[in-house]
Order: C-alpha cells, then sequence, then structure tokens
C-alpha cells in the first residue's frame, strides 16, 4: 500500500479519498488555488501545498503545479476524484511516466479508448453492447449534424467528446438550430474538456439514465456492483441518484450488468469506473464511460458494503480483488441527495455565501459526504455542490420515509440550497412512482411548485451574517507553496454576507479600464448576476438588441448561462471579454 497520496482535487470528493486513506493507514497531501485556502479538504490534510489563483485553469488544471506538489511532498500515488483532471488521459500519462509516483485510475491508453466518446462507442459496439445511432467518428461540420436528422429524424443530440454532466450537450430540435449549437457544443468542449471534438447521435425523447458501477484489477478481474438510476436532471445535471433503480426488471438488469463488464473488459480497463446507459422502452443503449469514481459511488457503498475508493487505491497498488461476482449483493435501497448552492426558483442558478448555519442530519441511515462547516463561505469559483446527503433503508418506502425525515433535519442558513427540492421531490407522486425521466424535472415539474417548495423550506435568511467585533479566524502563511494555518483574533473585520469575495482572492474588475469605472454613460447596464467567467461576448459596439437578447455567456459553477438585456437600445460599451472573470454586480455591458 502506498505511504502518501495527493489527492488532485477538493471539496467533499477530496475529503472522501481522504477518509479512506486514513482507515489505510495512509498520509494525505491537499493541493488548494487562492480561493480555497481555507476549505475542508485543506484542513482535512495531513499537508497541503497551493497550486495557484482561484481560476481552475490556472490552478486544479495545472498539471505541473499539481504534480511539482507532488514531488515536493514526497507523494507515491495522485488520486484525482472526480471533475477536473480525473478524466485527462494526459495527466494520467504524465503521472505514469513521473518517477516513484503511481496513477489512482485506469490506465491512460484505456482512458483514451473509452474518454473520447466516439472511440468508446467503437469499443463497446466490438464488445457487443448496443449503442445509440450516430456517428462513429467526430463530426467535422455541421452538415454531419443534418445527415444524422436526415436518417433518424429530429432531435438529434450534439454531444462533446470529452463531455460529461451535460457540458457539452445541445439538442438540435430543428435545421435551422444546427449550426449554432453545433459551435456552442465544439466551444463547451474546448472549454471545459480542451478538446472541441463533437459527435452526433440520435436524441432519445424519454429514457431513464442508468449507470452500472464496475471495479476492474490488473489480474483479469472485472465485477459489476449493480446499477444506479441517475434519471432525475436538471439541464443534463444529476440531482437525485438511487440504488437499484427502480425502473429495471431482473432480467433487464441482468443483461445490462453483463453488457457493462463486457465493454470494459474490452478495454482493457482496470480500477473503478461507470458505464452508463439509456433505457427506453426495455431497450437499453450505451451512452458513455466515465473512467473515475462517480459523485454518486456512495449509493451503490451503502448497498453493497463495498468502499469503492478503499478498492481504487488497492487496485492501483496492485491488489487483486478478492469477492466473485456471486459474492455482491444489494441490501436494501439507497438514495443520494446533492446540496447544491442554488436557487430552484430561479432556475436553479448557483448562489453565493456565508453558511451561518450548518446543521447537517443524522441518525440511523444517514450518512453525509461534505467539507464544510458552519462560517465557511460558498463562492462561486466552483462547483455548485455543498454536500451530499446519502439515505439507505431496508427498502425503497423506507428510503424515502427516511429521507423526508432526514431532508427535513438538515438545516442550511445563509445560502439557498436545493433541499426545498428535494422535499418537494419526496411527495412527487411520478417520482415515488420511479416513472421518471431524464426530462421530467426540466419538462414537467412546474416552475409555481419549485417557487413555493423554496418559499417554505427555503432558509431564512441568505447573506445575512452577524456582525462580529472580534471574529477568531485561521491565517494561512505560505513558505515554499506550502501551507501552514495561524489563528489570530480578528478585530473589526467586515461583516460576512451573501457577496464577500471568497478567501484568499480580491475583488476583480471586469476589465482593466484604467479608470474607477468599468463602463461609463447613461442607459441600461447589464450586469452579472453571479460570479463566474465569461464564455462568450455575442455583441459589440453599435450593435441593436431587442429585450431578451442575449449578450454575452456566463459559466458559473460549471454551468452556462445566458445574460440578456432587459430593454432594446444600441449597445454603446463593452466591458468585458471572452475569459475575463467577473463578480456578481459588475458591469457588463451598456445598452441605451
Amino acid at each position: 500500500m502506498f505511504e502518501k497520496v495527493l489527492v488532485a482535487n477538493r471539496g467533499e470528493i477530496a475529503v472522501r479519498v481522504m477518509r479512506a486513506c486514513e482507515e489505510l493507514g495512509v498520509d494525505t497531501v491537499a493541493v488548494y488555488s487562492d480561493a480555497d485556502r481555507d476549505a475542508g479538504h485543506v484542513r482535512y490534510a495531513d499537508e497541503a501545498y497551493n497550486v495557484g489563483p482561484a481560476t481552475a485553469s490556472e490552478s486544479y488544471l495545472d498539471q505541473e503545479a499539481i504534480l511539482e506538489a507532488a514531488r515536493s511532498a514526497g507523494a507515491d500515488a495522485i488520486h484525482p476524484g472526480y471533475g477536473f483532471l480525473a478524466e485527462n488521459a494526459e495527466f494520467a500519462a504524465r503521472v505514469e511516466g513521473a518517477d516513484g509516483i503511481t496513477w489512482v485510475g485506469p490506465p491512460s491508453e484505456a482512458m483514451k479508448r473509452l474518454g473520447e466518446k466516439t472511440r468508446a462507442r467503437q469499443v463497446m459496439q466490438d464488445a457487443d453492447v448496443p449503442v445509440v445511432p450516430g456517428t462513429t467518428e467526430p463530426a467535422e461540420s455541421a452538415d454531419e449534424v443534418r445527415d444524422v436528422a436526415e436518417e433518424y429524424g429530429y432531435p438529434v443530440a450534439i454531444k462533446a467528446e470529452g463531455g460529461g454532466g451535460g457540458r457539452g450537450l445541445k439538442v438540435v430540435q430543428s435545421e435551422d438550430e444546427v449550426d449554432e449549437q453545433f459551435e456552442t457544443a465544439k466551444r463547451e468542449g474546448e472549454a471545459y474538456f480542451d478538446n472541441p471534438s463533437v459527435y452526433v447521435e440520435k436524441f432519445l425523447e424519454a429514457p431513464k439514465h442508468i449507470e452500472v458501477q464496475v471495479l476492474a484489477d490488473e489480474h483479469g478481474t472485472v465485477r459489476h456492483l449493480g446499477e444506479r438510476d441517475c434519471s432525475l436532471q436538471r439541464r443534463h445535471q444529476k440531482v437525485i441518484e438511487e440504488a437499484p433503480s427502480p425502473a429495471l426488471d431482473d432480467d433487464l438488469r441482468e443483461e445490462i450488468g453483463d453488457a457493462a463488464r463486457r465493454g470494459v473488459a474490452e478495454a482493457g480497463y482496470t480500477n473503478a469506473g461507470t458505464v452508463e446507459f439509456l433505457v427506453e422502452d426495455g431497450e437499453f443503449y450505451f451512452m458513455e464511460v466515465n473512467t473515475r469514481i462517480q459523485v454518486e459511488h456512495c449509493a451503490t457503498e451503502e448497498v453493497t458494503g463495498i468502499d469503492l475508493v478503499k478498492w481504487q487505491l488497492r487496485v492501483a497498488a496492485g491488489e487483486e480483488i478478492d469477492f466473485a461476482q456471486a459474492d455482491v449483493e444489494i441490501d436494501g435501497h439507497a438514495i443520494e441527495y446533492r446540496i447544491n448552492a442554488e436557487n430552484a426558483a430561479a432556475d436553479f442558478a448557483p448562489t453565493t455565501g456565508t453558511l451561518s448555519t450548518y446543521d447537517p442530519a443524522g441518525g440511523i441511515g444517514v450518512r453525509i459526504d461534505d467539507a464544510v462547516r458552519e462560517g465557511d463561505e460558498i463562492g462561486g469559483d466552483y462547483d455548485s455542490m455543498i454536500a451530499k446527503l446519502i439515505v439507505h433503508a431496508g427498502n425503497r418506502e423506507e428510503c424515502l420515509a427516511r429521507s423526508a425525515r432526514a431532508l427535513a433535519e438538515f438545516e442550511i442558513e445563509g445560502v439557498h440550497t436545493i433541499i426545498p427540492f428535494h422535499r418537494l421531490m419526496i411527495d412527487d407522486e411520478t417520482f415515488r412512482a420511479g416513472k421518471h425521466t431524464t426530462k421530467y424535472l426540466d419538462e414537467e415539474v412546474d416552475d409555481e411548485r419549485l417557487a413555493k417548495a423554496v418559499e417554505r423550506w427555503g432558509p431564512e435568511s441568505i447573506g445575512d451574517g452577524d456582525d462580529e467585533e472580534i471574529v477568531e479566524r485561521e491565517f494561512t502563511v505560505e513558505v515554499n507553496g506550502k501551507r501552514f494555518d495561524v489563528n489570530l483574533a480578528e478585530r473589526g473585520s467586515s461583516p460576512i454576507g451573501g457577496n464577500s469575495t471568497p478567501s484568499g482572492s480580491a475583488p476583480r474588475p471586469a476589465r482593466d479600464s484604467g479608470d474607477d469605472s468599468a463602463i461609463d454613460g447613461e442607459g441600461e447596464t447589464v450586469t452579472a448576476e453571479m460570479q463566474g467567467t465569461i464564455l462568450s461576448v455575442g455583441v459589440e459596439e453599435g450593435d441593436e438588441v431587442a429585450p431578451g437578447d442575449v449578450v454575452c455567456v456566463l459559466e458559473a459553477m460549471k454551468m452556462e448561462n445566458d445574460v440578456v438585456a432587459d430593454r432594446g437600445g444600441t449597445v454603446i460599451d463593452v466591458a468585458v471579454a471572452e475569459g475575463d472573470s467577473v463578480d456578481m454586480g459588475d458591469a457588463l455591458v451598456l445598452v441605451e
């Protein structure tokens, strides 16, 4: 087993990995950006190293900085968690080539085969696994989208080769959308995964999203640990996952499990992974392989009793899986609820602020995976997930009842979360019956129901932090990039509020204009409603815009948000450019 593991991630998944390491007697190393100096994963680790500014591309995605931290710490393994570099085959290869450092994940070559969606489809076809009809090579032009639509009909889906979680996925409903959606999918693929290649497939109208957890070792052993139902999604982002799926019968469950095992064996895959399928009208189709641990792995752990993260480490250390497929038994039912800092009544828009109250649920059958504590700030630089609530019980009905109790116990003040949405779903007839599809939340759940849920169960205060004259704070000192903590009593500090800048970063103007104001003139100033990064700017000075026209696209917490003009007029100033970081309230565009 390893002596010291660097976790190349942040938040709850970093803490989850570190806890597994601790139980195995392995020391841990955290990496952190300037915005995460006081983050939970940094507090938990045995030691921590700064790897750059708040922007992920300059910190958590900086491969050389991560490797240098591992060398400085003397780490003999790197665990990537999920997101960031977890599915980056190039980074995996660099770790594999680094002297004395082991990659805790699948081989880089297997990641290449399965991480690029078109190659993964080819592998699955070779393993006799059904795939959704579409292209088997990257689409070079929008005309190829039209060709697929002509053969199979609209809608069709354009997907980024390196994509996942709905990013780089665009659904084309008609021919007049093809060109715009093709370019948008390519742009998102480049921005999120450094890979602009896309492929095209027939879009299934109302499928169930079923994924199979797999585990394989270097000795030829491949096991599947049952399936999870991840059909409840908003904008292709999962919000509730459960194991097993309430929609599969025993025959279909066995077929999908066997197909997943065949596929990963064909690819020469080792370590943990997830094979994702779409199920519609009793038929299943391969969608993609996630070559990493999943956010929702906890649901599988609860019903199987198998610690997936420990097995990731054991497999990477060369150990052989010591249980047979027949030994994998599903015990009861588990549901995972993502506790995201989002306002369900505002189209699930990300929110920021300070956790003035953070009191998680507890009791029998309740598990909390988190990396926060009361008083922590929730910024807008990264994913919106605060915690995960995982509930386990003897059957689905009991699990739902226990979920209702746990969600009612979970108290968070200072930011909006989607706990009110989860409480609404507990009583939702379609969800309770297990008949929800990937379209249900976006197309069938009424906005008024969401608004009433937030009004009834939402936080009483948002960003109303207490004005304290003396605040006990932990300050960070860095020596050669390594983090040390100093506890001091801070007097006369600013009140903690909902728009506070994340610790370790300073407020930034939208553009260095050389004067005190980023934008001058009279008219409607279009401002940023949240902290984020400008993905694209759709207007120039002199352009005419109508009410509702998109002036730019803002990425916040891994979600694209269209920024629109409230009134029509002429654009007289544009204060931002592609790639700029902006804070909530920053001026973006002036319309006269």
